[in-house]
């Protein structure tokens, strides 16, 4: 499981510097795509591979199953962590998540996912809204 918030930046050349604890559970291998929401997500090889195998159950008769699984698998890449932490993100993926520089890594759980900072800021200034959400959660 992924937990916290970390800011760093993209360099020039695509490439971002995963943090340390996240590192610890990654490996070497990942896999990177358009999250939900304008974020790019961040999977564990072998969540990616759980996550895979449900989505290959959906009836392929149904155009909304062949839809979703046409845009989610299409804008997925399989990256490698260099020997210094960082990974080297796409265009298509920096475009997407409308990433200048400054950006933001939080844990969600299975997923990290890297938002552009100032998207993060505006989800941030909803956080009042966790009581009102929680209550209708049946945690």
């Amino acid at each position: 499981m992924f937990i916290g918030q970390y800011q760093f930046n993209i360099d020039e050349k695509g490439r971002l510097v995963i943090p340390q604890e996240f590192r610890k559970k990654l490996g070497t291998e990942v896999i990177i795509n358009k999250g939900i929401e304008n974020c790019i997500s961040l999977y564990k090889m072998s969540d990616w591979e759980q996550l895979v195998e449900k989505i290959a159950t959906l009836p392929f008769n149904r155009s909304e199953n062949r839809q979703f699984n046409r845009y989610f698998m299409s804008s997925a890449f399989k990256k490698e962590l260099d020997s210094q932490g960082r990974i080297n993100i796409d265009n298509i993926l920096i475009d997407y998540a409308g990433i200048k520089k400054e950006c933001v890594i939080i844990g969600a759980g299975p997923v990290i996912e890297i938002w552009a900072k100032d998207k993060w800021e505006i989800i941030e200034s909803g956080r009042d809204q966790l009581d009102e959400i929680s209550e209708r959660l049946a945690l």
